[in-house]
């Protein structure tokens, strides 16, 4: 799978990995669960890393953990989580709830869900970092009303990554937010590359367009891959699922030639 530099490190981040909101909420004993290890299969063989989670996306983190922990596969992944609660307190104790579910004495990414209490938690990280406990931090958010924020936070302090929405249809990010990170070398990880899903839907009926296979697109959820892609601000797009073949399909946008100005724009028309 090609890669993106992390712009503070150098590190190089495969450009596809995993979402774990609701695909990954299942315990053992259900039928989705039994599915999840080929999950994770999927996106190894294809070159990923990347497997993004939070204390809020229910029994995720805990999920993740056994996977990997059962099949020792820890070294393998980029594990990417959150800190979403107020105060410093509660916030060193949902972090170490974090490492104990992951079944990890490191984590790669430790970000502020959201900016909450952004001020009482970055201190934290930063003494975790310097530890060497976790080894970046970012911050989230997935609306555009909170880019003034993120843009005077990006502004005034140092951050390794950034992970926001962005996708065919939701491009406010396009104006400054993502220029700016750019400029200020911070890594961005796209965490709703389909639109939340009501993308795909009303793509469904509308034929590929004739140029998609020579695009490598044999899918719409390709194509919408490929177009977020297509912005070199974006460092990682974590598209969420908890099907194989999902995963591999997610995979293989990344392959292939990169979209054209004039195939982004046709893209953006049909939208």
């Amino acid at each position: 799978m090609p890669t993106r530099p992390i712009p503070s490190s150098r590190e190089a981040l495969p450009v596809i990995g995993l979402g774990t909101y609701r695909g990954f909420d299942v315990a053992p004993g259900d039928s989705q669960y039994a599915r999840l290890p080929a999950v994770l299969d999927a996106l190894f063989a294809a070159g990923g890393t990347v497997i993004d989670s939070s204390p809020m996306y229910g029994r995720a983190e805990r999920t993740t953990g056994e996977l990997l922990g059962a099949r020792r596969l820890r070294p393998r992944a980029f594990l990417a989580t959150k800190v979403w609660t107020s105060g410093r307190e509660a916030g060193i104790r949902q972090m170490e709830a974090s490492f104990r579910l992951l079944q990890t004495d490191r984590i790669d990414l430790m970000q502020i869900h959201n900016l909450l209490d952004w001020q009482t938690h970055l201190p934290t990280l930063r003494a975790m970092k310097a530890a060497g406990r976790i080894r970046y931090i970012g911050v989230t958010h997935y609306t555009p009303a909170a880019y003034d924020a993120l843009e005077s936070l990006i502004n005034a302090t140092p951050l390794d990554f950034l992970q926001i929405n962005y996708a065919l249809d939701d491009r406010a990010a396009e104006q400054r937010l993502l220029p700016l990170a750019r400029d200020k070398g911070v890594a961005v990880i796209c965490n709703t590359p389909f639109g939340g899903g009501g993308l795909l839907r009303r793509l469904g009926a509308t034929p590929l367009p004739g140029w998609a296979a020579d695009a490598g697109a044999v899918s719409w959820a390709q194509l919408a891959l490929k177009f977020v892609l297509a912005n070199s601000a974006v460092t990682c797009a974590i598209p969420g699922t908890g099907n194989p073949r999902y995963m591999a399909e997610n995979a293989a946008a990344a392959t292939g030639p990169a979209l054209t100005p004039r195939q982004r724009r046709e893209l953006i028309a049909l939208v």
